[in-house]
């Protein structure tokens, strides 16, 4: 099996989604840090895919629960122009009339029948790029951005790039330990699962077991598979650093990865100012 090597990869100059927790400014970090070769990349918590981006594996596997995010990814794969349209359709739609007006429709849309298409402007135009979920019906609830979304051209651009780093990888909607058990002797894992103590308003985050993903990190170790794992590290207000149980011997080095401002505490506060509130994730590392 042929291995990818990582040691020249640089992140993508943009994002092609916004997405909570994106790992967009500190992909590359994360990357140093993932061993220089292996066989077959996994990452089962897909979520914006900064990480795969970088790394831009020869053979790779991203994954997700949920349906209408892993519909984007495999019409970026497979149906790039056809993402590109999506895009620029609700974008002509949303800059033709009242803003809130059109946002909310888009919204409502999405709402009775989720799906990509729909996912994909609304991650770009909502306020924060915050995807949040109501807990009692499951419906997407934030409101519209102040800020402009970008324009087709760019967001065409942006689906050249990501395509061209994709271009070795498969996307599957399928829950993360299936994925995980996959993995064999060689290959790597990198999951960044929802956070335990910030992302609770998130999709699937409040139903999350951390520990049962700790099982499978567990089995996938015992098979020789490299496993990286971003979690809760610390908030940089008070510096309170986040407590986790982790079984003895599972992880072999802890590293903190500085994220800057939290974007979800910027969605919290409303727009006010985030200083003082960065956060730092801890990377968990099995070999």
């Amino acid at each position: 099996m042929t291995q990818t090597s990582i040691l020249a990869r640089r992140r993508p100059p943009e994002q092609l989604l916004k997405w909570i927790g994106s790992k967009h400014r500190s992909a590359a970090h994360i990357a140093e840090r993932l061993p220089a070769s292996f066989n077959r990349y996994y990452e089962p918590f897909l979520g914006s895919g900064s990480v795969m981006a970088t790394i831009q594996p020869d053979m790779g596997i991203g994954s997700d629960n949920y349906a209408p995010l892993i519909q984007i990814w495999q019409a970026l794969s497979e149906h790039p122009e056809e993402l590109a349209a999506w895009y620029r359709d609700r974008w002509e739609y949303f800059v033709s009339g009242d803003r809130k007006e059109r946002y909310a429709l888009i919204r409502a849309r999405f709402n009775d029948e989720p799906n990509g298409a729909d996912l994909l402007f609304l991650c770009r135009s909502c306020y924060g790029g915050v995807i949040r979920f109501r807990k009692a019906d499951g419906h997407m609830s934030t409101p519209v951005g102040v800020h402009s979304p970008v324009r087709p051209e760019s967001f065409e651009r942006r689906v050249a790039d990501w395509h061209a780093r994709m271009r070795g990888c498969m996307f599957e909607l399928a829950d993360y330990s299936e994925i995980i058990d996959r993995a064999d002797d060689g290959d790597l894992v990198y999951c960044d699962p929802p956070y335990s103590h910030s992302q609770r308003i998130l999709y699937g985050a409040q139903d999350f077991s951390f520990e049962r993903l700790l099982e499978s990190i567990t089995r996938a170790k015992a098979r020789g598979v490299f496993v990286a794992l971003s979690i809760d590290g610390h908030k940089r207000s008070g510096d309170e650093v986040l407590p986790l149980e982790l079984p003895d011997g599972l992880f072999a080095h802890e590293l903190m990865v500085d994220k800057g401002p939290s974007m979800l505490k910027r969605f919290q506060l409303n727009g006010q100012s985030a200083g003082g509130q960065g956060v730092a994730d801890r990377l968990l590392l099995t070999y």
